[in-house]
């Protein structure tokens, strides 16, 4: 896996050298990170009971709600959210950090760092392609299920509300994604407290109802979930493709890591969100086996809100909308952060990224991403129209990844850090085995809508692969045809003019001469005074140490090669490297210096490096592609472009 793109489509050379540092880790006291993590990592399985109870028993699978099936249900979800949650994800899975980062994409990237050259890492990186591909699919559903979930709950402060839920969920989601531009550092710091607020009224309904009838508490004994199988074998199968939603948004707690630390996410779960929910489902649980059969059938249609005396129902609906436009806002902004990963590591093409905050990195912006899910969004909400119909889409997304990250961890646990195969194979074994039951349920929704997060993945993995493949073609074409910079020295500087001023010629090869300087020897006949051959590399971890982002040397005759080095967490900007650069001759002015880049054009190949529709499919991502002057922040009046073809 290589970096990012340099001229034209060229991508940067292989991972930087020298020590990098954790810098993605929050700063700040371990309450406030605490509370941090609260408002931002837990928002997807924090509005989970909005539907996950419910569906189990008033989905497309419906169950009886009497005593077997409730705390056979409760008993499924406590022991899911003990073996998935706290064991898999905050116990194993988090350690396995890259430089402090964490996600499919960070995790593959430190794999595939430790064991390039092995046989099977080529498995392995397109197992973890193919997680960050269904996280897109992911992406588009937890808004909006989250979203419509909660306005969905203004049925039950008066039924005539029901016309009106599909508009208001809608302008909610336009209204959150038209804000995005300008940044949510300010909306942020609301976070915190309002999730706070959030989870201690869910700890408090269901504890009131808990204490109206504690025999629902021995849902917590594991025997429950096991009669539910051995009785009703088939259904309780059915129903673990409901069950998974109480566990949605378990992979947000690894993905997020880099923002807050382990120890933050780790505590605030175990302290607080993990008993706020289950108080919360076994609230749910006691109501209904409070209720006669008839009244029951009633309650469990929305259950979380039914919660509620009938006086609190509409501020419960106001604070259960506002933890969901919470809990998108973080999804979205986690598919701003995977794309720029993505961008960074050589997976997608250049887009466009803009910074929101001077203080924060990771406050990104970008504009495709952002669009792109608006729309996509809508079209669910205005498709399915309920949240009962969306929950028939979630889920698959998301076992499917939880399955590959399985995967991934096990070659962490034995080739990584070392440990003996017969010990790791059982514990892989459980993770495997509940991972694929619940993978194996939710295929059963794909009828129902299952099949739209598989497809919003095959097309992100198939669009994913092509620019990786593409992108590797064209290097190992360039790099064939790259002259020796020694030879080329030589014999330029005797036939060319040199003019006063410095000329950054950019290059994806931190070895020959780039195309561009070769074009504009060819057509304008001169050499200015110092020429720079310019790589950007982005390295397989997050941040790279001040001390090693940038190495030189001298080629003679006014030539340097110089490299800059990135971490796929960082933010390239090329002109700021360059003024602090003192190595090279006399200090950079911009003013007098020029940035030549190449732009290549595609040609068909009498024996194409893949099928010609990807060859198609790659030269209009290609086309498409943002402008590498933008992306490495070069002057706009200092940037020459020079064209050149390429067969692939």
């Amino acid at each position: 896996m290589t970096g990012a793109a340099t001229a034209g489509a060229e991508q940067a050379g292989p991972a930087a050298p020298g020590a990098s540092h954790g810098g993605g880790h929050g700063q700040g006291s371990l309450g406030a990170m605490v509370v941090g993590a609260i408002g931002v990592v837990f928002g997807d399985i924090g509005t989970s009971p909005l539907y996950a109870f419910r569906e189990t028993f008033a989905g497309h699978h419906p169950l009886p709600p009497d005593e077997l099936h409730i705390l056979g249900v409760l008993s499924l979800i406590f022991w899911s959210m003990m073996l998935v949650v706290t064991f898999k994800y905050v116990a194993i899975i988090m350690r396995a950090d890259n430089k402090g980062e964490g996600g499919s994409l960070a995790l593959l990237a430190l794999i595939n760092r430790q064991t390039e050259g092995k046989r099977w890492s080529k498995g392995i990186i397109l197992l973890g392609v193919f997680a960050t591909a269904l996280f897109y699919g992911d992406s588009m559903i937890t808004p909006a299920i989250s979203v419509l979930s909660a306005v969905e709950g203004l049925t039950t402060v008066e039924a005539g509300f029901g016309q009106w839920v599909l508009p208001i969920a809608v302008g909610i989601l336009i209204g959150l994604f038209m804000i995005q531009s300008r940044g949510t550092a300010r909306v942020g710091l609301l976070f915190g407290p309002i999730m706070l607020v959030y989870f201690t009224v869910l700890a408090v309904l269901g504890l009131w109802h808990i204490l109206g009838n504690p025999a629902v508490l021995v849902a917590l004994n594991p025997w429950y979930a096991v009669r539910f199988f051995l009785e009703e074998g088939h259904f309780a199968f059915l129903a673990m493709g409901s069950v998974v939603l109480a566990v949605t948004g378990a992979e947000a707690l690894y993905a997020d890591m880099g923002h807050f630390g382990r120890k933050p996410i780790g505590l605030s779960w175990m302290v607080f969100v993990l008993p706020a929910l289950m108080l919360n489902y076994l609230g749910q649980g006691a109501m209904i086996l409070s209720q006669d059969m008839a009244t029951a059938l009633q309650t469990i249609q929305n259950p979380f809100f039914l919660l509620a005396p009938e006086m609190l129902r509409l501020p419960l609906v106001i604070l259960a909308t506002m933890a969901t436009v919470i809990a998108s806002q973080a999804v979205i902004t986690g598919a701003f952060s995977v794309t720029q990963q993505a961008i960074q590591l050589g997976f997608i093409p250049r887009l466009r990224i803009t910074h929101t905050s001077a203080g924060s990195i990771g406050q990104i912006y970008i504009p495709a991403i952002n669009w792109g899910l608006m729309v996509m969004v809508i079209l669910l909400i205005i498709s399915f129209r309920t949240s009962s119909n969306l929950a028939a889409a979630y889920g698959i997304a998301v076992t499917g990844a939880m399955a590959i990250d399985t995967c991934l961890i096990a070659v962490v646990l034995v080739h990584l850090w070392g440990w003996n195969k017969w010990l790791a194979a059982p514990l892989i074994g459980v993770f495997a085995l509940v991972d694929l039951a619940y993978f194996g349920a939710n295929l059963t929704k794909v009828p129902d809508g299952g099949w739209f997060p598989l497809l919003i993945g095959f097309i992100a993995f198939t669009l994913l692969t092509t620019w990786a493949r593409g992108r590797m073609l064209m290097i190992n074409r360039l790099r064939e045809a790259a002259m020796p910079v020694k030879v080329f020295v030589q014999s330029a500087v005797n036939s060319a003019v040199r003019v006063p001023g410095t000329a950054v010629f950019m290059t994806s090869q931190a070895q020959g001469v780039p195309h561009a300087l070769l074009h504009n020897l060819k057509h304008n006949k001169v050499l200015h005074e110092r020429v720079i051959l310019l790589t950007v590399t982005i390295a397989d971890v997050p941040y790279v140490a001040l001390e090693n982002r940038i190495s030189h040397s001298d080629l003679g005759q006014g030539f340097f090669r110089i490299v800059i080095n990135y971490g796929f967490m960082e933010d390239p900007d090329v002109p700021a490297v360059l003024g602090a650069t003192r190595s090279c001759g006399p200090a950079f002015k911009m003013m007098d210096t020029s940035f030549f880049l190449a732009r290549q054009t595609l040609l068909p190949s009498e024996h194409p490096g893949m099928a010609v529709w990807r060859e198609k499919l790659f030269s209009w991502m290609l086309r498409n592609a943002e402008s590498a002057m933008e992306f490495f922040k070069l002057p706009t009046n200092r940037v020459v472009e020079l064209g050149s073809q390429v067969e692939i």
